[in-house]
């Protein structure tokens, strides 16, 4: 299934769109290793330290990176996420020329400033890896979130959280949307908004 913005792209894009559409899952050579990481997640999250959290995701991204044989990459673990409207940010993949590529997530609600829930924090984390696996790992020249990006971004969860997570996306909100990009780092900063929602 391709979404609607696809007609919307050029035609190098819609290349790109389908190369990332045809991969759908990656393959982790010691997931066992990753998910001995992830206590160190949990517990910085549980004890609302953003220390702890930041040094437990920062060792998490760079094992990731290491099996799978790609570049490493800056992991900023700030405070609370930003809103727009009615949307919070909960990750944000910057890539810019010549420059080692930033991948930013918040670890507490806009609304309460809880904690994010573990669950929803690691697949946020994913998620943006995922961009980042798009360049460094498939080879893409762009990244667009397609129903193969959100195959890979589960095969990584269930590999690491053990159970296959909650559908997440607002399909109507989603499919119509423009995608991040490389671009819009560019140009602009990219917004991923509203693809995760905090159970209560």
């Amino acid at each position: 299934m391709r979404f609607p913005y696809y007609r919307r792209l050029s035609r190098t894009d819609q290349a790109t769109y389908r190369a990332s559409d045809a991969v759908i899952s990656i393959a982790l050579p010691d997931p066992v290793a990753l998910v001995a990481l992830l206590p160190a997640v949990e517990a910085g999250l549980l004890a609302d330290d953003r220390g702890a959290t930041s040094r437990a995701t920062r060792r998490l991204c760079a094992a990731l990176c290491e099996q799978l044989g790609v570049a490493p990459l800056i992991v900023r673990v700030l405070a609370r996420r930003p809103t727009q409207a009615a949307s919070e940010l909960h990750g944000l993949y910057e890539r810019e020329p010549e420059c080692v590529p930033i991948l930013r997530v918040w670890m507490r609600t806009a609304a309460h400033l809880r904690p994010v829930a573990f669950r929803t924090f690691v697949r946020t984390v994913l998620h943006e890896l995922c961009h980042h696996f798009d360049f460094e790992l498939h080879g893409l020249r762009d990244t667009f979130h397609t129903e193969g990006f959100f195959r890979r971004e589960s095969s990584l969860a269930r590999a690491l959280l053990g159970t296959s997570p909650r559908r997440r996306r607002d399909d109507a909100a989603l499919e119509d949307a423009e995608p991040p990009s490389s671009r819009r780092g560019r140009a602009g900063r990219p917004a991923q908004l509203g693809l995760f929602d905090d159970p209560a």
